[in-house]
């Protein structure tokens, strides 16, 4: 990735840097793992990565040695009866932590601990679901059983999300969770599980996303590519172009890699694999001053930053209750994917004056339209009105995001007087105010460095 000029923000090590069979024990495989904490240090240290995540889960495989060590000291979920509760569905002897008691949760910590002293910055929460609800006894006897399915997601993620949050810092934590419940969005992110990698998928985790999005949770993303299955290239490109415009992205698959040069066998035809990602992420990298602020908003709000549903901005306009198919990106974006291998889409956008950001080209709203876009565009409009702040995408590599110093461009899209984008710091921190003056121009500007672009529309 390094040498393909894509920088990598997180590498992300899944569920074999364990023992197979031994998911989760918290113990690296000697085989292939004889120094993690040398290794993690070195791919920080050369460059290649910024931060580190591993998957964890909250069961227990019966072949580890640590099963029996729970199982002993109580901390794993009972039958009514004392004995240990256990099934076989996906892992053998399967036992689960039990986070009503408070031993067990300390244990957990220290599990979390020791994966941040060798250099992990992130936990991957996967699982959290299957919990039964029959002939189960908690450590904590008030517990109901029956609401315990669902709230067991919350507590297994809120004590992770917390254990980060004291090693990182209280702004800095975030979790890779896929099982959820109400109240969960306080411990970002999610993502949509295992998708297959098929036009059909893709769409289904479109939907996903605006659904999630509609329950209140801001930040949310899926696999590029499609989890199950390998990707022919492009539908490999068109998730990739998805998924850099959710407020999270990953590359992950199952039984192939997402690596972007083994998906089309280095191709070196025009708008190849390589090519596509590395334009897809040096975008998003451009739109980091606007998806900060617009995160902000979220977090405050209550609404996603991506992807969110077009019904949110335009409540009042009928269509825009029924489209499944498109979202914005925060408040004045709107993206539509494309989910046929010609390019062929069909989009709705609402009432209103857009623009297409790729060409500044304005169009009239309130009505559906029909193109054939390649695989570095697709339907990306702003909204009238719009005051938006690019960085520098950053050159070709390096995780600086500091683009109140280092310059950019501030796109005016068909603005009028008291327009205004707020700008925040690469901490979410707010430093000013960029607002539209009577005479069309800009004010608030001297909060900037480096060399601005100003650039009107419409």
């Amino acid at each position: 990735m390094s040498d393909s000029k894509i920088p990598v923000e997180v590498f992300h090590f899944d569920c074999f840097w364990l023992r197979a069979f031994h998911w989760c024990d918290f113990i690296w495989d000697p085989e292939s793992f004889s120094d993690p904490a040398g290794q993690i240090k070195r791919m920080k240290d050369d460059g290649l990565i910024n931060k580190v995540s591993v998957w964890t889960n909250p069961y227990v495989g019966q072949a580890s040695p640590v099963f029996k060590y729970a199982a002993e000291k109580g901390y794993l979920l009972k039958k009514t009866n004392g004995d240990v509760w256990q099934w076989d569905l996906w892992q053998t002897g399967m036992g689960i932590v039990d986070f009503t008691n408070p031993e067990a949760c300390d244990w957990f910590r220290e599990c979390m601990e020791k994966l941040f002293d060798v250099g992990v910055n992130s936990i991957k929460t996967d699982f959290g679901e299957r919990i039964p609800t029959k002939n189960v006894q908690w450590h904590d006897k008030n517990v109901d059983p029956s609401r315990m399915h669902n709230y067991y997601a919350f507590i297994y993620n809120k004590l992770v999300y917390e254990a980060v949050q004291k090693r990182e810092g209280e702004h800095e934590a975030i979790l890779f969770a896929r099982t959820a419940c109400a109240g969960s969005q306080r411990f970002p992110l999610h993502w949509g599980g295992d998708c297959e990698s098929t036009p059909a998928a893709l769409s289904e985790s479109v939907r996903g996303g605006l659904s999630i999005g509609l329950a209140s949770f801001a930040f949310w993303t899926s696999d590029i590519g499609g989890f199950e299955g390998s990707p022919p290239p492009w539908i490999y490109k068109r998730w990739v172009a998805f998924g850099l415009l959710n407020s999270h992205s990953r590359l992950h698959g199952s039984n192939s890699y997402r690596v972007p040069w083994l998906v089309d066998n280095s191709s070196a035809e025009p708008e190849n694999c390589t090519e596509v990602l590395r334009h897809w992420v040096q975008l998003k990298r451009s739109l980091m001053p606007y998806l900060f602020a617009q995160a902000e908003e979220s977090v405050a709000n209550g609404w996603p930053t991506s992807v969110r549903a077009t019904a949110l901005e335009f409540p009042d306009d009928p269509t825009s209750w029924y489209v499944d198919r498109q979202f914005f990106v925060g408040s004045q974006i709107l993206a539509a994917p494309v989910f046929e291998e010609d390019g062929s889409v069909e989009y709705y956008l609402p009432p209103g004056r857009w623009f297409s950001f790729w060409d500044g080209k304005e169009v009239k709203g309130g009505r559906w339209i029909k193109e054939k876009y390649g695989f570095l565009q697709l339907p990306l409009f702003v909204r009238e009105g719009t005051v938006l702040v690019l960085g520098q995408a950053q050159g070709e590599g390096g995780f600086g995001y500091d683009w109140l110093a280092t310059g950019g461009e501030i796109r005016l899209y068909g603005v009028r007087e008291g327009d205004k984008a707020t700008l925040v710091d690469n901490k979410g921190e707010q430093k000013g105010v960029l607002e539209v003056n009577a005479d069309g121009e800009l004010k608030g500007m001297d909060v900037l460095g480096g060399d601005w672009k100003v650039s009107k529309l419409g």
